[in-house]
């Protein structure tokens, strides 16, 4: 949706029709991703993509019916392999759109806002729309009351793992999110080179340290915040752990990194990293076992952190580090593609 909104917007301003086609299901290989959005004006203007290629010109003129009054409409486009190329679906790839009017009010405005949602959208019957919001709250119906549970639960798991998806073949799952949260405990040189790679990937950095001298905006110009506080007051300041947000531990000092590991181990955070030798990570270990914390919690922890890349220099850890978190984050291992089997991009059916 952000891809399309400021034109939207504009278009809205101007007293302008709006159609907005959506990708609802994609297999095998294609060039955008489930949720990709173009949206038409009714003066012929158009916004975004849905492959890249030819496609685009068949779900204009179907934009331009449903603006003029057809029905929302489900369009399907199967590239045999030799064609592919030309029309911009790579290795045969396949795609369904959704072209209606829109966009969705609500859905909107929390985009708009950098929040966080899930329209979940019956596709045969696209009037038909369940909107939940990050609390849990709802509105609309997907036209039953198991429909709208299945649908509940689809789309609280897809918004904090932040995709979109097709689901049960006739439920699309549509997501909005904020960029996900990285907090890195310790201002250290390595901290310095992991906010510049995680911003440039897309990422909301935040550096916290109790110690003011070292935890300056100065020295992490490229973070959405720095934050000088122990650990338990940095998290209020940041509106506490949810399921998006992402720790890595940098500090070397007990008193810090236990601090931290302590409520971080027992939050919502998919993922939870630690610096250190082995050596270390076995004292720290038996520091948080007297501490009170399980066997259970102390798994969830990644440490040392990191992929085993060889990393010497700050840059080449900070790539080691955000590495493992995206392998993560998209459920993979982080091996090799050479020696990986199955896709290589994984996308919602």
């Amino acid at each position: 949706m952000k891809d399309v909104l400021a034109d939207i917007d504009a278009w809205l301003a101007e007293g302008r029709e709006i159609a907005l086609a959506t990708v609802v299901g994609v297999r095998r290989s294609a060039p955008r991703p489930p949720g990709a959005k173009m949206a038409v004006n009714d003066a012929g203007a158009v916004s975004g993509a849905v492959s890249g290629g030819c496609v685009e010109g068949a779900v204009v003129t179907v934009a331009e019916d449903v603006l003029a009054g057809g029905k929302p409409r489900v369009l399907h486009f199967g590239i045999a392999d030799e064609e592919a190329w030309d029309v911009g679906l790579p290795c045969g790839g396949e795609i369904d759109v959704l072209v209606e009017r829109g966009p969705h009010e609500e859905f909107a405005c929390i985009a708009r806002e950098d929040g966080r949602a899930a329209l979940v959208t019956r596709v045969e019957q696209p009037e038909r729309k369940l909107l939940v919001r990050a609390d849990g709250t709802t509105s609309g119906t997907l036209g039953s009351p198991e429909l709208d549970a299945r649908g509940r639960a689809h789309a609280e798991e897809l918004m904090w793992s932040e995709r979109s998806e097709l689901r049960d073949e006739e439920l699309f799952v549509d997501v909005t999110a904020p960029a996900p949260r990285l907090v890195i405990f310790g201002a250290v040189d390595f901290a310095g080179a992991l906010c510049r790679l995680a911003r440039a990937a897309g990422w909301r950095p935040f550096v916290v340290d109790p110690r003011a001298r070292f935890a300056t905006r100065e020295r992490f110009p490229e973070a959405e915040d720095v934050v000088v506080a122990w650990p338990e007051e940095a998290f209020a300041q940041i509106g506490g752990i949810d399921r998006a947000t992402w720790i890595c531990v940098l500090t070397h000092d007990p008193k810090l990194d236990d601090a931290a590991l302590s409520i971080a181990l027992r939050s919502d955070a998919p993922y939870v990293g630690a610096m250190g030798s082995r050596r270390a990570q076995a004292r720290r270990r038996e520091r948080l076992l007297e501490a009170g914390l399980t066997d259970d919690e102390l798994a969830r922890l990644s440490a040392p952190i990191g992929l085993d890349l060889g990393a010497l220099t700050a840059e080449e850890t900070a790539l080691s580090i955000m590495a493992e978190v995206v392998a993560v984050r998209n459920g993979r291992g982080g091996g090799r593609l050479r020696e990986a089997a199955g896709r290589i991009h994984e996308v919602g059916a």
